[in-house]
């Protein structure tokens, strides 16, 4: 259950990242720390998007700290964080969807529909992002894949080496997930990018039909999790 629920999130941030930088002018929704480079990028050669990548990382960060937050006095009523939390994803998620069908293409990345619909993306990732961190913490990271494919490459370059038999064991037993994740992720981006170039403008309906998904596998994954140990 578990990574059915690894494999829809991973699928859902590779896919939101992938459409979001073609349908945006370079915004990336799910990785914004990158929107550093491609602001570079867009500064360079005039393009537009430069406010809006300007935004995305202060947006995030103040997406993140309000999740927290909510998510702690929710838990102290005793309420379903996780899937509370997934659930108001899924709701910004088929925002940006619905303004993307009502206001795309977007032709300026810096007028107010692209920036509205590029905020919804970024606010509903940053929730994901918060959520996997606190409250799925025992599985691999399902957004950011650059630590994820360094482990991978880390762990298969040990099991081609004579090791300790209890090393040899935790390899193998973080190889799997981590490759479950990035294989997903993968995906997601491939279909992002097919989905954009098919229907540009309805190509962000099908995230937040996944992100229910999430909410019906969240409870036994978020339960099982709790106790774990974020990741660094």
């Amino acid at each position: 259950m578990r990574y059915v629920l690894l494999v829809l999130l991973s699928f859902n941030a590779g896919y939101v990242d992938a459409a979001g930088f073609l349908a945006l002018h370079g915004l990336f929704t799910t990785h914004v720390t990158g929107n550093f480079v491609t602001l570079g990028a867009s500064v360079a050669m005039g393009a537009t998007g430069v406010l809006a990548k300007l935004l995305a990382l202060p947006l995030f960060c103040v997406v993140v700290l309000v999740a927290r937050l909510a998510g702690i006095g929710l838990e102290r009523r005793g309420w379903p964080v996780t899937r509370a939390m997934l659930a108001l994803q899924a709701l910004l998620l088929a925002g940006a969807a619905a303004l993307a069908a009502r206001l795309g293409p977007f032709p300026d990345g810096d007028a107010w529909p692209a920036l509205a619909t590029g905020g919804a993306l970024v606010a509903a990732m940053a929730i994901q992002n918060a959520v996997h961190r606190v409250r799925l913490a025992s599985l691999p990271p399902s957004t950011i894949m650059t630590g994820t494919t360094t482990q991978v490459m880390v762990d298969l370059g040990d099991l081609m080496r004579p090791i300790r038999p209890e090393a040899r064991a935790a390899a193998k037993k973080r190889l799997g997930p981590m490759a479950l994740s990035l294989l997903a992720f993968a995906v997601g981006c491939g279909a992002g990018a097919l989905v954009f170039v098919a229907i540009p403008i309805w190509c962000f309906v099908p995230p937040p039909v996944v992100a229910l998904l999430t909410v019906g596998f969240a409870g036994e994954s978020a339960t099982e999790a709790r106790s774990a140990p974020p990741k660094p």
